[in-house]
Parts: structure tokens; C-alpha cells; sequence
């Protein structure tokens, strides 16, 4: 049965995750927005976050004045609520969520994650 909360809620666990990540990697962070959206692109129901940019590690140094648009993580709601039965267990698949889209914005791909359990 799908956990039942409220945009203003999910995004506080949103909000709490991030909090969560080490100050000494929270401190590279760069140019990057954290977004909830309800649903999914139509395409891929069940994703769950998707960080959308360049990573830090393919960034060029071109020491343009230009200031480039932010990176996005983009958390989805709705399928992150259906999966869980626990408020528990919702805390920890969106900790896991922003954990793995914030390890992209870093260049850590998809099989490293996995090898680390956040895949």
C-alpha cells in the first residue's frame, strides 16, 4: 500500500537528505538545484530522480564570464510514494534517490552507485 504525504512533506525529506550529505561533499557542490516533481516523464513511469547537467568531472575550465544555467535533480514523487508502505521506508528510498543524483552531479555513473548499494 502507496505511503500517503503531502508535496510540503516530501519535499521537507527532500530538503532532509540533503542535509544529510557530508558537509565535506556538500561543500563542492556547484551550480545545482534540487527540484520535486509530482510524475515522471511519460516515458520512464517509474523513475525515481534524474539529475539533469554536466558533472563536475566534464566540466570545462574555459573561464568564460558567462554564468551557465544550474544543473537539476529532479526527485518524482508519485512513484517514490507508490513503491513504499512505511513513512520509514519512504525516508530511506528518498535519501537513497538523493543520494544517487547528487553522486552524478560528482561523475560517479550508474555501476560504481551500484557496487555502493545506491542503485
Amino acid at each position: 500500500m502507496a505511503v500517503e504525504m503531502d508535496r510540503a512533506e516530501f519535499e521537507a525529506l527532500v530538503g532532509d537528505a540533503l542535509d544529510g550529505i557530508p558537509a565535506e561533499l556538500a561543500a563542492h557542490v556547484d551550480n545545482l538545484v534540487v527540484l520535486v516533481e509530482d510524475e515522471p516523464p511519460a516515458d520512464d513511469p517509474d523513475l525515481l530522480g534524474l539529475y539533469d547537467g554536466v558533472s563536475l568531472t566534464e566540466r570545462g575550465g574555459d573561464g568564460g564570464l558567462e554564468v551557465p544555467l544550474p544543473d537539476r535533480i529532479l526527485v518524482f514523487r508519485r512513484p517514490l510514494l507508490e513503491m513504499c508502505d512505511t513513512r520509514e521506508e519512504l525516508v530511506e528510498e528518498v535519501r537513497v534517490t538523493v543520494v544517487h543524483e547528487v553522486a552524478h552531479h560528482f561523475g560517479i555513473d550508474d555501476d560504481r552507485l551500484h557496487d555502493l548499494g545506491y542503485a
